[in-house]
């Protein structure tokens, strides 16, 4: 036979290749939906993207003032591992539901196909626009948080300059910006920079451990001090200020779930999908122990970090442990690069997210957001109007901070919310859809998990609801609650006034289960 000749395959062979070309395009179609985002992201890929989005030092550092505030070493170590445990569960709880649904619309779909017929729809919405809040809101706490970061280093070697507000926001101008360009034209190469991503996170845990271990400028703790100092005097809670130590490490895993808007650019999304978010707490929250211990056992007296400019206490430790603004600018510039990366990764996985609640016309001028560019691939002007909504509502912060830092509460509190509606419905069927998913935990194991979830995001809800000291002040006090309801009533007046009309819940399906 020539070698130019084509070798024939057996029958058998021949429909089973046929069959996977178009096991992608069937997925999509048996949800609903027609296919139009590009397929380029693997388990990994999408694996490395959520680490991208929890990006430890940043996730767990950007906060760190209300460990600081919730009592020290304590919270911060214990409270790290309490939180890995309850988060878990909500991410196996999650991965579910994405086997059996996997689309981009993500929660408010899982809630519409899940729910009793007479309400799904009015569920599905509430769901969706809840889920749409937490994808603006934690996008937008990310991008202000890598802006304070900036303004912190430069407060190392300008310790009596403050920043004003104007200053702060035309920073974070600047980062939005520049994060829509990166993720509007550069949708091909974002698998490749979640996994640089990834690998740099790793280098960059590994150098901060050696260099604030063998540096330890203002001495080093014993271990009793840095696993269990516990001060309950700064926050006002007393023996409550555990609960708010803990604040970083729930702020850092509260958007496990935004990945599963990555659902339709993904091959074979059911099995690989919830594996990626059931992963991403287990992988993350080990490397996190090896960025918390080293700043456990050397950092200074908690007096002493709260005088950090800006709020930002992870700058102002690493210059002290450092000893020098150099020394602490050096580890701080590995945080804003993890920052960055973080910020393109959440500003992707929001701007899904909008695309994908669009093309389901429950967004005003659903048309123009749900359009995809097809020579990049991308929903760009859902993107912009994702970019645009974080610009209009950063002008808050020129009225008011304390307005303004209720976002990132709102943003943990909205994703919270929308992911325990959907599980839930799920627990109020007995779990008969998830049960049957191509990959589930099972009644066994799968209805504690379901519960531990539910209950750790109803005590979420109270956290991220309270001041983090007390008395409370007009500057201290959490206007969490306030900013959620009144981003609720204006979803609500749009439902009536319009959307009921033209929203009718996604495309009604059975989903896909273990023999599909």
């Amino acid at each position: 036979m020539s070698v130019l000749e084509k070798k024939e395959l057996p029958a058998g062979e021949v429909e089973a290749q046929a069959s996977d070309s178009n096991t992608e395009l069937d997925v999509i179609n048996i949800l609903g939906y027609k296919p139009e985002l590009r397929r380029n992201r693997s388990m990994f890929t999408l694996l490395f993207q959520s680490l991208a989005i929890a990006a430890i030092p940043f996730g767990f550092g950007g906060p760190l003032i209300s460990a600081i505030y919730g009592g020290g070493q304590l919270p911060m170590f214990l409270g790290w591992i309490m939180v890995l445990i309850v988060d878990e569960c909500v991410a196996l709880s999650l991965g579910e539901l994405a086997s059996r649904y996997p689309t981009s619309a993500g929660p408010y779909y899982w809630s519409f196909q899940l729910a009793p017929h007479k309400v799904r729809t009015l569920l599905s919405f509430i769901t969706g626009w809840t889920w749409l809040i937490g994808n603006w809101t934690i996008t937008l706490s990310v991008n202000f948080g890598f802006a304070s970061l900036i303004a912190a280093c430069i407060a190392m070697y300008h310790p009596d300059f403050l920043i004003e507000p104007w200053q702060l926001l035309l920073i974070f101008y600047a980062i939005t910006l520049i994060t829509f360009v990166v993720v509007a034209f550069g949708n091909r190469l974002l698998p490749m920079v979640d996994t640089i991503c990834a690998a740099f996170t790793a280098l960059a845990i590994l150098i901060t451990l050696v260099c604030l271990s063998a540096k330890a400028d203002v001495g080093r703790n014993s271990p009793g001090e840095t696993l269990g100092h516990y001060d309950t005097t700064l926050s006002g809670w007393g023996g409550f200020s555990f609960f708010i130590g803990i604040l970083p490490a729930a702020y850092t895993f509260s958007a496990i779930g935004m990945v599963s808007a990555m659902a339709e650019e993904c091959g074979d999304p059911a099995v690989k999908l919830p594996k990626a978010i059931s992963l991403c707490v287990p992988v993350g929250g080990i490397a996190g122990l090896f960025f918390i211990i080293p700043i456990c056992a050397t950092m200074p007296s908690l007096d002493y970090i709260l005088n950090a400019p800006v709020g930002q206490a992870l700058p102002y430790i690493y210059q002290a442990v450092m000893g020098s603004a150099a020394g602490g600018l050096g580890l701080t510039f590995l945080v804003l690069i993890i920052t960055f990366f973080c910020s393109v990764s959440i500003t992707v996985a929001a701007s899904r997210c909008t695309w994908a609640f669009a093309r389901d016309n429950a967004i005003p001028l659903s048309r123009l957001w749900r359009r995809v560019d097809k020579r990049h691939d991308t929903p760009i002007l859902a993107l912009a109007l994702t970019t645009v909504v974080q610009m209009l509502l950063g002008l808050i912060n020129l009225g008011s901070s304390s307005a303004f830092l209720a976002f990132v509460s709102v943003g943990v509190m909205s994703l919270a919310i929308s992911y325990a509606i959907p599980i839930c419905i799920s627990m109020w069927h007995r779990r008969k859809e998830v049960n049957n998913a191509k990959w589930t935990m099972g009644p066994t194991i799968g209805w504690p998990v379901n519960l531990i979830a539910v209950l750790w995001i109803a005590f979420e809800l109270v956290l991220f609801s309270m001041p983090t000291v007390l008395p409370v002040t007009e500057v201290s006090m959490n206007y969490a609650i306030v900013v959620f309801v009144g981003f609720m009533v204006l979803s609500g007046i749009w439902y009536v006034v319009w959307a009921h009309k033209v929203y009718k819940g996604p495309p009604e399906s059975d989903g896909l289960a273990a023999d599909t």
